[in-house]
């Protein structure tokens, strides 16, 4: 019985599950296929001499993860209207 007592008074530990990674894509060709309007980083705005891509997809670590594919470092990667 005071087995049973002090089983029941140790606390449970729970660790979270590791975050799963941001989705490093190889180009603009396969990132649009899940966000046809590129992905930006909080904040971000289009600089262009036309029309400003307003409707991209805002997720920090998504852009993190592909600053390569931002080549006007505007903090949108891949952005098309």
């Amino acid at each position: 019985m005071l087995a049973a007592v002090t089983m029941a008074a140790v606390p449970l530990v729970a660790f979270a599950a590791p975050a799963n990674a941001a989705t490093e894509y190889a180009n603009c060709t396969a990132l649009r296929a899940d966000y046809p309007h590129g992905v930006g980083k909080t904040g971000a705005v289009d600089s262009t001499s036309g029309t400003p891509v307003t409707n991209f997809y805002v997720d920090d670590d998504l852009y993190n993860a592909n600053t390569k594919s931002d080549r006007d470092k505007d903090g949108i990667a891949c952005e098309k209207a």
